[in-house]
């Protein structure tokens, strides 16, 4: 059975500052009914362009998008009334409390929060006992559980989330993720756009989106296994050093800082062990040296896409 596509995007570009600036840059993409899909680069990459496009907020230069059938040109208020976003920025009403919020959002749709009680009530209950507070007062946690009550307070049949997790802590961010896991129980298709690398193994499938291209799209763990060569982790009393070291040697590939280590490819990496580049940093003075093989990341496996962008950019002589 084919399976029906909730969002699509084909041959999406999009200009700002009199088509200077390129944002996003012939993008097509399909994303299935009730899938948890991720939109993963640093901030820049085109993100919230994508999110503002196929939310009608904003119109593409170039190309179409559909959202659960609709065109976003078209039918833009057919997909209003089918989605729920929540933008990067906190955009709620600030001087109304947490219950005037969800009962303002409610009104809007024709509905009320005991109609649709069940697709909330997970997240409801740990903001009730802030009713009354105004929503400018809460934590970054509790406006980001407010926001999300407000964006499904309609039962949407999309959800999309603009970097929700960015600047909350860490504990908020899992409690997140947990609840967008119930959520997608609930048939809803979730759309989550975030700069942090660790919560792409959180979705279903993930597109690595970089300066308005995108890179890859698969599952989380097909990307890391395309992983093509060995992965060296490496650190010495100097770290520095071994890392200017390191981008002086010809067979190293490439060398970038990774929390307390080195992440290191080589040329013809396949073929090189632990050994060999211990030896080559003892013999540059290096002391507590410490090698290791590990497993790629989905952060290693963006900078090495990243990186051969940029390789194929540059003119050959």
């Amino acid at each position: 059975m084919k399976q029906m596509k909730s969002v699509t995007l084909q041959n999406i570009t999009k200009t700002y500052d009199k088509g200077k600036v390129l944002a996003v840059d012939d993008v097509s993409l399909t994303i299935d009914k009730g899938e948890l899909f991720g939109l993963i680069g640093p901030d820049g990459a085109g993100k919230t362009s994508i999110f503002r496009i196929l939310t009608t907020v904003l119109l593409a230069d170039k190309g179409t998008a559909t959202v659960d059938g609709f065109d976003t040109v078209k039918d833009y208020q057919a997909i209003r009334n089918r989605i729920g976003y929540m933008p990067g920025k906190f955009s709620l009403y600030q001087d109304l409390t947490v219950k005037e919020n969800l009962s303002f959002f409610a009104t809007l749709f024709g509905t009320s929060i005991e109609k649709n009680y069940d697709l909330i009530k997970d997240i409801y209950e740990q903001i009730k006992p802030f009713n009354n507070r105004r929503a400018g007062k809460l934590s970054g946690g509790m406006k980001q559980k407010l926001a999300l009550c407000c964006a499904l307070i309609h039962k949407p049949e999309v959800l999309f989330l603009d970097e929700p997790t960015t600047g909350v802590d860490v504990v908020s961010r899992r409690e997140f993720w947990e609840m967008l896991k119930k959520l997608k129980q609930q048939g809803i298709t979730i759309l989550v756009s975030t700069p942090y690398m660790d919560e792409a193994v959180l979705c279903e499938r993930i597109a690595l989106i970089q300066n308005g291209r995108i890179m890859s799209v698969d599952t989380p763990q097909h990307i890391i296994a395309a992983y093509p060569v060995k992965l060296f982790a490496m650190r010495a009393n100097n770290i520095y050093k071994l890392l200017s070291d390191l981008r002086k040697n010809e067979q190293v590939e490439s060398s970038y800082p990774f929390g307390e280590y080195l992440h290191v490819t080589l040329k013809n990496g396949n073929e090189k062990d632990t050994g060999e580049l211990r030896s080559w940093a003892e013999k540059q003075g290096h002391t507590h040296i410490e090698v290791k093989d590990i497993e790629p990341t989905i952060e290693d496996s963006f900078i090495r896409l990243m990186n051969e962008k940029k390789e194929m950019a540059l003119p050959h002589s």
